[in-house]
């Protein structure tokens, strides 16, 4: 999903090892006076910090008028929080004005919140932005509920709306067209992030905003081009959040590689750093994935194990489908960057597909996932289609009979070539495939699922088994799973007892945990299983996992090969 000409950007995309269940955001460094202005959102997990806000926050003064940012503070809800508690908080600022940043993940929740607060205080007026408003306004009971929306860049129309909510004239528009400015009239964020931020939370940073490709189910298709930020303007932020204590930096670039000058500065940037002591340095880069020029790889090569991330967004390698939805790649040049991403680099690689795209069928989108799969990402990211409001791919609706779901996500439910069970089954694969394959935990064991043959139905057929046997799809305790696990591989697949039990032995050891899988109970009595110490930061501890796990794959080939 496109993020950079949303309201409020950012907060959303790869969750890192962190508090997932605080249950709110520790506002104590925080003025606790009351506010005029509050800007507020809901994040979908405590370690997403919203850089959308902290963009609004920097622009109250530069774009609202002197004055205007003392009187606004910001505070950040997680969706887990009850609706009550969320509108206490918020009341008790004594606002006058309260915007609120909407995404799809979080509108439900927000839409109670809204509620609340019209029902309390009618007098305060609320201001919509992001994404999820930003197009079909008058469908929406959120907007309906509002006083004012404020559709596409905020960083300027919100301030300006501000000023004149607290000041006059009031504003005659409900729903305000957010004004794009030159980037150099923008103040930069990055100041806003707190001591608690760069301690606890990831930080998103961006180099630029906007797309040039019209991929038809991305919100960044609508952009006309690619805007980058003044580079020393930007580089001297980043640096100010090094020196701060920065270490773990998320880049919500669509297309990061797009400038290979500005990308080739960006990497030297943090490989200084780490040259100069910062090992625990964390960088994740978004990438166009038929780009990758021999400077940027010579750059790439020299990043230690644990501190570059990199997300490739294949999405489909069906040249049909992606001529139809107007995505440009060069699939042979895509899969030789990912091979040498893999094989010479040290990055860790997250690679995306999307299922339910127009035209594609299970066939032709297991064709793609195997192709994917013996290029050896260290995660394939298996989403499903969801029809993000305002994106283009609405146009095929009547064409390929998409039948979405009216409820957020909005997710696929079925088309001309992919019925509604056929979808189903699909999701549980995706779910189960992110709970098992992407967890890192079953590296050895996994390759006697997926091998030989074609991964993607030797996984389809543990995916239909995992649901016929146990009727859901989440809530597994490690040990419930390692249990299935071996069930599946010896009595479905007829693999032998030994075998399996060897790489699930291999791959529970490597976890770290401490029960007593049955089917492991024998060995595992007579040992002492401690918490193995992996490589990296709590931040990395996925990429982590994968890189320890690397190393007990070669001890199984044998005994795979066996199998």
């Amino acid at each position: 999903m496109g993020m950079g000409s949303d309201l409020f950007k950012a907060a959303f995309g790869m969750a890192l090892p962190a508090d997932h269940h605080r249950a709110s955001l520790d506002n104590t460094a925080m003025p606790t006076s009351v506010a005029p202005i509050v800007l507020a959102t809901l994040n979908a997990k405590y370690i997403h910090a919203s850089l959308g806000l902290r963009y609004l926050l920097a622009n109250m003064d530069v774009h609202g008028g002197a004055g205007l940012r003392a009187q606004t503070q910001l505070r950040e809800f997680v969706i887990q929080q009850r609706p009550t508690q969320i509108v206490e908080e918020l009341l008790a600022l004594e606002p006058r004005v309260i915007g609120l940043g909407i995404y799809i993940w979080n509108v439900v929740e927000t839409t109670q919140v809204v509620r609340l607060l019209k029902a309390l205080r009618p007098d305060i007026k609320i201001v919509l932005g992001g994404p999820e408003v930003s197009f079909e306004t008058t469908e929406q009971d959120i907007c309906r509920l509002a006083d004012h929306v404020v559709t596409g860049w905020g960083d300027v129309s919100f301030p300006r709306l501000c000023r004149a909510l607290l000041d006059g004239p009031q504003p005659l528009m409900k729903v305000i067209a957010g004004e794009q400015p030159p980037l150099e009239l923008l103040a930069l964020p990055y100041a806003e992030y707190t001591s608690e931020d760069l301690a606890k939370r990831l930080l998103y940073v961006e180099a630029s905003r906007g797309c040039p490709f019209k991929c038809e189910f991305c919100l960044s298709s609508l952009d006309k081009t690619a805007w980058a930020f003044e580079l020393d303007r930007f580089m001297a932020e980043m640096d100010a959040l090094y020196q701060r204590g920065a270490r773990n930096f998320k880049f919500v670039d669509r297309t990061f590689n797009l400038k290979v000058d500005f990308s080739v500065r960006i990497l030297q940037f943090f490989l200084d750093r780490i040259a100069s002591g910062g090992a625990d340095l964390f960088v994740h880069f978004e990438v166009v994935p038929d780009s990758l020029p021999d400077r940027l790889k010579a750059l790439i090569a020299q990043f230690p194990p644990g501190s570059l991330q990199f997300e490739v967004g294949i999405q489909s390698f069906n040249p049909e489908v992606q001529q139809r939805i107007s995505r440009k790649q060069d699939n042979l040049k895509t899969a030789d960057n990912l091979r040498w991403l893999v094989n010479e680099s040290q990055a860790h690689v997250h690679a995306d597909l999307i299922f339910g795209l127009p035209g594609e069928t299970i066939e032709s989108f297991a064709e793609g996932f195997d192709r994917l799969y013996e290029l050896a990402p260290h995660e394939i990211q298996f989403g499903v289609l969801k029809r993000l409001r305002g994106t283009p791919i609405t146009r095929h609706t009547a064409s390929y009979a998409m039948v979405y779901d009216p409820q957020t996500p909005y997710t696929i439910l079925q088309n001309s070539t992919v019925d509604f069970n056929s979808m189903q089954r699909i999701k549980r694969f995706a779910r189960y495939w992110e709970m098992v394959a992407n967890s890192g935990r079953f590296a050895a064991s996994l390759r006697l699922l997926l091998e030989p043959g074609s991964a993607f139905n030797r996984f389809l057929d543990f995916s239909d088994w995992l649901w016929q046997t146990t009727g859901k799809t989440h809530e597994f305790a490690l040990e419930k799973l390692v249990d299935l696990f071996f069930e599946h591989l010896t009595d479905v697949r007829g693999l032998a007892l030994d075998v399996v039990r060897t790489a699930l032995l291999l791959d529970y050891r490597a976890s770290g945990a401490r029960g007593r899988p049955q089917c492991l109970a024998g060995v595992l009595a007579a040992e002492h299983i401690a918490s193995p110490t992996l490589a990296g930061k709590p931040r990395a501890e996925r990429q982590s996992r994968h890189a320890s796990q690397q190393a007990h794959r070669d001890d199984i080939q044998k005994a795979a090969a066996a199998a």
